[in-house]
């Protein structure tokens, strides 16, 4: 009698864990904003190819990420989210730049960014990205180099960035209520009530976010802002489960994504290629986030280098692919250590209880 061969009993298992972490989504968004955001993050740039200084444009590119937060809700909601989300990203930039002149000070911007923007993006029911592209501008500015007197003219910059990204959003909008193509409009998301739960929760991100930094440091790694983005990448999961499947799909988009990063600069790009390039980049990214994490990961890791790091990707693609392939698992790591403390539901329930007595008191 013959004994069952366990490998093609594990099959139906194998395959119905791997499934969910390559299907598709059914939600879309409307082209005309992929296309806003695509111009958004990709239109500085191409100025900035043209008067031959691309950092001044990638700079800027980097304020057009906020066009990210456009949502199909009324015209005056939209504007309204536009500005938040800009002086939200300009505070974020601002602050950690001036936490540059020392490690101790980073780590402490970027709990405190952290902690707030998951806070506010929360009780606003903001959806995704949430508070994730708060945290992310914070942590790119972390790794510029401390210059008090450079800080207007890159806070500026940023800023510029944002108000491209505002008026294009403005100019599809009214494209959109002109054309009759509004369907797919709803109301805002309504506010989350419960307060304290959503601090416990803002409080426990921004510990592991500004521990990943933290220990990236004490690695001694350099540059080590892509631990604590990835740590909050991961902590974006609405559930465990989703913590889990963001783990794998952050560690093995990303490793897909730094081969083609490294495919792309052992070509000796210019400036007008890398422009095109983040306008690409940025159109699949929009086209798959929705859709499917790990696939626009692959393309996420490209734009984030060439926005944050093309000079340095020019020099030294080998070494710089290594690094931030152990950035990346150090902050996923301890991203997935968070999100096991983050969904222990019931004892985040009696802390909360325990803080609303006392409060009643």
């Amino acid at each position: 009698m013959s004994s069952p061969k366990p490998s093609s009993a594990n099959k139906p298992g194998m395959l119905a864990k791997i499934r969910p972490l390559l299907s598709l989504s059914d939600h879309k968004r409307p082209w005309g904003a992929h296309v806003t955001v695509a111009l958004a993050v990709g239109l500085p740039v191409i100025i900035g190819a043209w008067f031959d200084n691309f950092a001044i444009g990638s700079a800027a590119s980097i304020g057009g990420l906020a066009s990210l937060y456009l949502r199909q809700t009324p015209l005056s909601h939209r504007m309204i989210t536009m500005a938040l989300v800009s002086f939200g990203f300009c505070a974020s930039f601002t602050l950690s730049l001036l936490a540059g002149f020392n490690p101790w000070t980073i780590v402490a911007a970027l709990g405190f960014v952290a902690f707030w923007a998951t806070f506010i993006s929360r009780y606003f029911a903001v959806p995704p990205p949430g508070s994730f592209f708060f945290i992310t501008v914070a942590c790119i500015a972390s790794a510029i180099p401390f210059d008090l007197s450079l800080l207007p003219q890159r806070a500026g910059l940023l800023l510029f960035g944002c108000m491209g990204a505002s008026v294009l959003t403005l100019s599809y909008s009214l494209l959109q209520l002109l054309s009759g193509h509004t369907s797919g409009i709803h109301s805002a998301e309504p506010t989350e009530p419960r307060v304290v739960a959503i601090l416990l929760e803002s409080a426990t991100i921004a510990v592991f976010i500004a521990a990943s930094y933290l220990l990236a440091l004490w690695l001694g790694f350099d540059k080590p802002y892509w631990a604590p983005i990835s740590c909050a990448a991961i902590l974006q999961g609405a559930s465990f489960r989703a913590i889990r499947h963001r783990n794998i799909h952050r560690i093995m988009g990303t490793a897909i994504g730094l081969g083609l990063t490294w495919g792309l600069f052992s070509l000796s790009p210019g400036p007008w290629t890398l422009a095109l390039s983040i306008i690409v980049l940025i159109f699949i990214i929009e086209l798959l986030v929705t859709r499917n994490y790990g696939f626009a990961v692959i393309f996420i890791t490209p734009l984030t280098i060439i926005l944050a790091e093309s000079e340095s990707a020019s020099l030294h693609i080998n070494q710089l692919v290594l690094q931030r392939m152990t950035d990346v698992i150090l902050g996923c790591s301890v991203g997935y250590v968070g999100g096991w403390f983050l969904y222990h539901q019931k004892a985040y329930r009696l802390l909360e209880q325990h803080l609303l007595h006392l409060f009643e008191k």
